[in-house]
Order: structure tokens, then sequence, then C-alpha cells
């Protein structure tokens, strides 16, 4: 995050998020699939060293690359003759992000490139991302319980929830009772954020106030529907 000064002279605080080069890899209609959307892929991921085998989950498998180009797979090699039309290949590196967006691909071909100015004359925009994980929290971290007074008779309990049930009727912990536990680490959504600014050389988005995730994360941008 950080700030950038309007024309009118007002500081305004953004999250700068690098929005490309985004390749597209597959396209979805409703003829094959039943409903379209676009399937892009953000950021090359590392390839084995030739001739060696892969080794670690942060290279790409076999599958993985032939997602993204024909690498004359047995399977492929049956197909083609048997007369069956493959799908387009993108072409390009395997990614590391990969995501599926709904939406209309009437404008989008297999193997093009998206940059950050295909956003220009987006006003707002909806950005999804897993949120910072923080683990097994109390419920004063959690749901930010006040706790308990610090004095008269609390001894070595300041932190506690409390009570959590009844007596005699219904005699059990009400389902949907704030206690502690996993806090974070769940997808969130930040809907209608205004987009300030785009950086079309450098494929940025400056996008007003802040969005899910840390830092270096990897989020989806969509256009707002709300009006």
């Amino acid at each position: 995050m950080t700030q950038i000064y309007l024309s009118s002279g007002e500081a305004v605080p953004v999250t700068v998020v690098q929005a490309g080069p985004c390749h597209v890899l597959q396209l979805r209609s409703l003829q094959r699939d039943g409903y379209e959307a676009v399937q892009l892929g953000f950021e090359d991921k590392k390839r084995p060293s030739e001739g060696r085998p892969r080794s670690r989950a942060s290279q790409a498998s076999r599958s993985e690359r032939g997602h993204v180009a024909d690498i004359k797979s047995k399977r492929s090699l049956a197909l083609k003759e048997a007369g069956k039309e493959l799908p387009a290949k993108a072409g390009c590196e395997p990614q590391k992000f990969v995501r599926e967006i709904r939406g209309s691909v009437a404008d989008l071909q297999v193997g093009q490139v998206l940059k950050a100015n295909f956003m220009d004359g987006v006003a707002a925009v909806d950005v999804t991302g897993i949120n910072k994980g923080r683990g097994y929290s109390g419920v004063m971290r959690r749901h930010n319980f006040s706790g308990q007074r610090a004095t008269h008779g609390v001894k070595k309990c300041h932190r506690y929830p409390g009570s959590t049930g009844q007596n005699t009727f219904p005699a059990r912990v009400v389902k949907g009772r704030r206690m502690a536990g996993r806090y974070g680490g769940k997808q969130v959504t930040c809907r209608n954020l205004k987009l300030v600014r785009i950086d079309a050389e450098n494929n940025l988005l400056l996008i007003g106030g802040s969005v899910p995730g840390p830092a270096g994360g990897f989020v989806i941008v969509k256009a707002t529907n709300i009006v």
C-alpha cells in the first residue's frame, strides 16, 4: 500500500496491484461447456532442467506444460490420428496462478496477452483474495471481545470468553456461539473499490483502499457489477 495525490491535492490511500501480463489459456463457450468464461494465467512457472525429472512442487509438471502447449503426448497423437480436432493451446510457459472468470468472451482469443490497459474505462472493481491467516486465535483477537475485568476476583482469566451456555434450558451451547478458533485464511471479496489510476507502462492498477491478502499475494480483479 501507498498513497498518491490527486489533482485536487487530496491524498488517497491505494493498493498497487500488478495486473499483467495475463495469458488467455482457454475459452469456455455455451455450445461446448454450457457457459461462457475465460481462463487466465499469471506469472510463469519454472520448468525442470532439460533431461531432469520434476523435483519440487514449484516446478511445472508435464500435465501443466501440456495445458498451455502442444507437447505431442501419446494421447494427443492418437486423437489427431482419429481425426479429432484438439482445442487451441496458448503457446506460453506454464502459469503459476490460473483462474477462470465468467463473462462474455466475444473479443478474446486463446494465446492473447492481456495487460493493465484492458481495464481502461472501468471506474470500480471487485477484488477477491485469501486474507491473512492468523492461526488459532482467542475471542479477544478473533471476535473483538472486551475480556473480563482486571479487578474484583478475576484471577488469571482476563482474556477468557466467559460463560458460553445455559443451565437447565436448553442445557447446551447454542449453535453459532462465537469462540476461539481458526482466524483468517479464507476467501474474501472487497466490492466496489475505486480504480484510482492505471499505469499501463508497468502493468499496475492503483486501487483505492486495501485488498485481501498479504503483500505479494495473488488476487482476482474484476469490474464491479454494482451500479
